[in-house]
């Protein structure tokens, strides 16, 4: 199974992304699950979305704590939370940034 966790800002797009990556794996076979995690609903809040994939039925139904990658959609997030977290060993941290 791969996890991903998403970070970014509400009204940036991250729980849509999260969405359509799972809808695109579910295409092409996987069993998939795509969630997120916020608080107060409010537009550029801190946002996490999780993404997991696998060719076998997911049972797991907890947030991703251990992910095997990560994303950061608003660098400004590296300056108030460890977005590295949990990540496991030879994980990869992809940032969008200009």
């Amino acid at each position: 199974m791969l996890e991903i966790r998403f970070h970014g800002r509400g009204g940036q797009g991250t729980v849509v992304a999260t969405i359509l990556l799972a809808k695109a794996f579910f295409q092409a076979g996987y069993y998939v699950q795509s969630f997120p995690l916020f608080g107060v609903e409010r537009r550029g809040a801190p946002v996490e979305a999780y993404l997991r994939l696998a060719r076998q039925q997911i049972w797991c139904r907890t947030n991703v704590y251990t992910p095997d990658h990560i994303v950061v959609q608003d660098r400004t997030l590296l300056q108030g939370i460890d977005v590295t977290q949990g990540l496991k060993p030879g994980g990869w941290i992809l940032i969008n940034a200009p």
